[in-house]
């Protein structure tokens, strides 16, 4: 049965749900907005957004094509962010790889999903080096470090992530395609039997971050997230995609900072110094900045963190280790949301 279809013009754009459309209200809104990298680097929106459109040059250059599934082994980075978009955004598939599985389920993973290419942290060269052989579908290694001289080991790559940035060109055509297509894969943490792999499409995806901002949005003060904040995860980006807070902090144009390997010390220091206002994470997480908090005495008021992959212990809020205006808000399992 059909309604009234609406006749559109031929000439009129359909715009489809992918993942480039998520820039255009940033690029305006917020082109010198601040996206942060430990205490090592900074970017406004403007200049991740070209070096998205150089990451993307360099892997066409590589060979990576439409199709193809390209895997990060990185903690949550800037680099990590720009492949977010880069690559569903070349109509090619982000696998994000889970760096905590064991070095067989990690081999797993990526030869399962059929990897073409990685971009690796030099700091998993040695995880590396050991799987090797088990990744016969792996035909070229991108390395990344902040280091100024990577570690590659015996490992050979076809460059250095800064160096082939820097060399390619910031205006990649990217193509509309249909918004069905597979953006991402990752897999569970394999509690029973091999982990299994997961996708989505970018029409997931969009309409994700949108309701993802309407939802937190709706929020008369505890657990909003609005364009005034300071965005942080404590949720690995490997771990179903930062629960896609990355590409929703993106979309709302708020500041950005990444903390790389979470290091107690350094997301009190980031936390502090940067101003942030809302992140999330799982109970343990909030236990261990808690503890980091009080060994540092910096006062998390402020702090607006949700709570998913498991119920909130009463202990922290009912004893008073957190201050009464740390907002948190525990959704029943936060998870990209299916359309």
């Amino acid at each position: 049965m059909v309604g009234r279809l609406i006749q559109t013009t031929k000439s009129a754009y359909q715009y489809p749900l992918i993942f480039k459309q998520l820039w255009h209200t940033p690029r305006v809104q917020a082109p010198d907005q601040e996206v942060v990298y430990r205490d090592l680097k900074r970017f406004t929106y403007l200049q991740i957004k070209e070096r998205i459109g150089r990451l993307a040059s360099a892997l066409s250059k590589a060979g990576v094509v439409p199709g193809d599934t390209v895997g990060v082994l990185d903690w949550d980075s800037h680099r990590f962010l720009e492949a977010f978009f880069a690559i569903p955004m070349m109509g090619a598939v982000l696998q994000t790889v889970n760096v905590r599985l064991s070095p067989e389920q990690i081999a797993y993973t990526i030869d399962h999903a059929g990897a073409s290419t990685l971009l690796v942290n030099d700091e998993f060269i040695g995880l590396l080096e050991g799987l090797k052989a088990q990744l016969p579908k792996v035909k070229r290694l991108i390395v990344m470090s902040d280091r100024s001289a990577p570690v590659t080991g015996s490992l050979s790559f076809i460059g250095e992530y800064e160096s082939l940035l820097a060399a390619a060109t910031p205006d990649y055509d990217f193509p509309d395609f249909d918004e069905n297509t597979q953006a991402t894969t990752f897999y569970t943490t394999g509690t029973t039997g091999l982990p299994k792999g997961v996708y989505y499409s970018h029409r997931q995806l969009v309409l994700h971050s949108i309701c993802g901002l309407a939802l937190f949005g709706m929020a008369g003060t505890q657990g909003r997230f609005s364009r005034d904040d300071v965005y942080m995860p404590i949720t690995p980006m490997f771990h179903v995609h930062a629960w896609g807070f990355p590409w929703s902090a993106t979309l709302a144009g708020v500041k950005q900072v990444y903390p790389g390997r979470y290091e107690p010390a350094m997301l009190v220091k980031l936390i502090k110094s940067e101003g942030v206002t809302f992140t999330h994470g799982v109970p343990t997480i909030l236990q261990m900045l808690l503890d980091a908090a009080a060994k540092a005495s910096v006062d998390l008021t402020g702090l607006k963190m949700v709570i998913g992959g498991s119920a909130l212990p009463k202990a922290p809020a009912k004893h008073g280790r957190l201050s009464p205006k740390c907002s948190l808000k525990n959704p029943n399992k936060a998870r990209p949301t299916r359309a």
